[in-house]
């Protein structure tokens, strides 16, 4: 819901997932452009107090086990790579904001473009304790140790062009642009066949599977599962004061004298 920051309810999690579907059978469709209305493309996890849970996420609860399967690999691990693997070809366009786990939308699909009022930040590990989302893929989209830990453990916002130059978006627009770019690059590719566009697809998928990709997205979800039930995490959780991550990790880096 634009009005909420496109936040990654679980009934915005599911809609996704089943438009993913509608759009895998129709024979029309070659390319798929996610893209959001609003301020911007996704705030990421609705990070709500328990009066809210049940509503926002029924998926958590009520025993840890539980909240493992349902929440963390049901709704966060399994859709996240339904989108990887979408067999046609998928293009985000990025506005605004694209925190937490709304990254995981802009860094699944083939293609990225990013007006350039969009900022990207991973807050969850300096504002939440999370090692990030349940799916930690920036390994993957950086290929590069170094930035991937930057991202991760400090929590720096890069802007549109910041994050050009870091290898998470293809391409940089005025705002006013952004529709008809993506539009003319989801037309170009879709002058071609829709197999050969399927297996261009297959075959680079594929070859990240080969590499590890697959499996070290379900062992990050598991290791995510670990540090939420640690009595360390829940501490600095119960620590926030109610302050949002991308809140909290301000904090902790003026705090840090960064």
């Amino acid at each position: 819901m634009p009005e909420k920051a496109n936040i990654q309810s679980a009934q915005q999690v599911h809609d996704m997932d089943e438009a993913l579907g509608w759009a895998e059978d129709d024979e029309e469709v070659k390319v798929l452009v996610l893209k959001a209305e609003g301020n911007g493309f996704c705030a990421g996890h609705g990070i709500v107090g328990p009066e809210e849970m049940a509503e926002v996420y029924p998926t958590t609860g009520p025993t840890p086990e539980r909240t493992w399967k349902k929440h963390n690999i049901d709704l966060f691990l399994w859709p996240v790579l339904r989108l990887r693997e979408f067999p046609k070809a998928t293009i985000s366009q990025v506005h605004g904001y694209c925190l937490g786990g709304g990254t995981m939308y802009a860094y699944m699909t083939d293609l990225t473009v990013a007006s350039d009022d969009a900022y990207f930040q991973m807050p969850l590990p300096q504002g939440f304790a999370l090692p990030g989302a349940q799916t930690m893929v920036e390994p993957w989209i950086f290929m590069n140790w170094k930035k991937t830990a930057e991202f991760l453990m400090l929590a720096p916002t890069l802007d549109a062009r910041e994050a050009a130059d870091w290898g998470i978006v293809n391409r940089v627009v005025p705002r006013e642009e952004l529709e008809a770019e993506v539009e003319g690059m989801a037309d170009h590719i879709a002058r071609m066949p829709l197999t050969t566009i399927m297996v261009i697809k297959a075959g680079i998928t594929r070859a990240w599977e080969l590499m590890g990709m697959r499996s070290h997205l379900q062992n990050t979800t598991d290791l995510l599962t670990i540090a939420t039930g640690s009595s360390d995490v829940q501490a600095f959780i119960g620590s926030r004061a109610g302050l949002r991550p991308r809140q909290m990790a301000a904090k902790q880096e003026e705090d840090s004298g960064g």
